[in-house]
């Protein structure tokens, strides 16, 4: 008989780790776990788009989901910056005022000022850079507590951004301007659509043939070629299904593939590089991250910055897609609707756990929200309480979920 080694055993591990059972076996493993990752908030858009639809049957066209789109991508902006200071466990409650006084400033410098545009969208983005940075001093420096920070700062800055429009209160934006054309008429051609499809499949495909050899290497379990193929197959049919689907109508808005590449460089940085590993450990645990030689000094401001500058550019893009720079920007529900986009995606209000794509999954739930309950003619007192209830739902998700992992981890 012969004796089996443990490269033998590595070996076979490995062959039998690699398949498409296994793969779909430890996935099954983490939800019961309470890895939930991304699956609540697919299901419940799922489940939103089939009853409006239901109620209605142009939910679903292609023109009211180009609309969708494009008006998701302002706030959705904005929530991708809540995810970053969600990450280290703190919160942002100013990024609706940022958001409005970056608008502000960008309007007044380019209509009144005669500024150049590029140069008025680098003052409103440097003018968020400040603000980010400052919170960041007080934070690490005073140990004021962020919730407080930033109230402070939502009062503060919508009184500076009622200052710099002063009696106008409003500035229209000329509609020949990029930043409006940008914002309403600017729409990808549809041969470059169907381009950026199979460009984003290719990238899904190398990525996971790089990441499954860079494991093996390191002996340990990777996905099969096999399962690698038919996840990139599956997302080239259905983006290309998507993309033709919505150029039966206007298309796919260049504002809101903005907003997508801000996400997948935002992906990149958290999943990638060590600075988005640094952001996971101190959310996760601020003492051991410390321990371990990690700045977390450093980690809080630019988490802030981040917040605060994504903030700025959600503001900019709302201002182009309204033609206009108001009292009203920024204010309203965009604050609230924000932080909702970001935790209804599953990023954890305690700390240590999220995705950039919970930014572009949370905000269109909210926007599907209010899509739906528009087409149906519903009062948006409705659509407040719904979206509270979703919220409510998503967090007592996030709660449950830890409280599985932490009980999966004793056993």
């Amino acid at each position: 008989m012969t004796a089996t080694t443990p490269t033998d055993l590595q070996d076979e591990r490995l062959r039998i780790d690699t398949g498409i059972g296994a793969s779909i076996r430890a996935g099954i493993s983490r939800v019961r776990g309470g890895d939930l990752g991304l699956i609540p908030v697919i299901a419940g858009l799922a489940i939103i788009w089939t009853i409006f639809q239901i109620l209605n049957p142009y939910f679903l066209s292609s023109g009211n989901l180009t609309n969708l789109l494009m008006e998701s991508a302002p706030v959705g902006v904005i929530a991708l910056g809540i995810v970053f200071v969600l990450l280290v466990g703190e919160i942002d409650l100013s990024v609706g005022s940022v958001s409005g006084l970056a608008a502000a400033i960008m309007a007044i410098n380019f209509v009144d000022n005669k500024w150049p545009l590029p140069l008025a969208i680098l003052a409103a983005i440097g003018a968020a850079v400040v603000i980010g940075a400052v919170y960041g001093f007080i934070y690490n420096r005073i140990g004021v507590p962020s919730f407080v920070i930033t109230l402070a700062g939502l009062l503060g800055f919508l009184g500076l951004q009622l200052f710099v429009l002063g009696p106008k209160g409003t500035i229209n934006l000329p509609f020949d301007s990029p930043l409006v054309f940008f914002g309403q008429l600017a729409f990808v051609p549809s041969a470059l659509a169907y381009a950026l499809v199979v460009v984003i499949a290719a990238a899904v495909f190398v990525g996971g043939i790089l990441r499954a050899r860079v494991r093996r290497n390191a002996g340990l379990s990777a996905q099969a070629l096999s399962l690698i193929v038919v996840r990139s197959v599956l997302l080239l049919v259905v983006l290309g299904f998507a993309v033709w689907y919505l150029y039966t109508a206007r298309g796919v808005g260049w504002m809101f593939v903005f907003f997508v590449a801000l996400v997948l460089i935002a992906n990149y940085g958290l999943t990638r590089t060590s600075w988005g590993r640094s952001l996971f450990a101190v959310g996760g645990n601020r003492e051991a991250a410390r321990r371990s030689g990690i700045r977390i000094t450093a980690i809080y401001t630019s988490a802030f910055i981040a917040c605060t500058t994504l903030a700025a550019v959600g503001g900019l893009l709302a201002a182009g897609r309204l033609a206009s720079a108001a009292q009203s920007s920024g204010g309203g529900d965009v604050n609230l609707n924000a932080i909702a986009a970001a935790v209804i995606g599953g990023t954890s209000l305690f700390g240590g756990r999220g995705s950039a794509f919970a930014a572009l999954l949370g905000i269109l739930v909210i926007q599907s929200i209010s899509s739906g309950l528009t087409l149906l003619n519903l009062d948006s007192s409705i659509r407040y309480m719904v979206t509270g209830a979703v919220v409510l739902i998503a967090v007592a998700l996030d709660a449950v979920a830890r409280r599985s992992r932490s009980s999966h981890g004793r056993a």
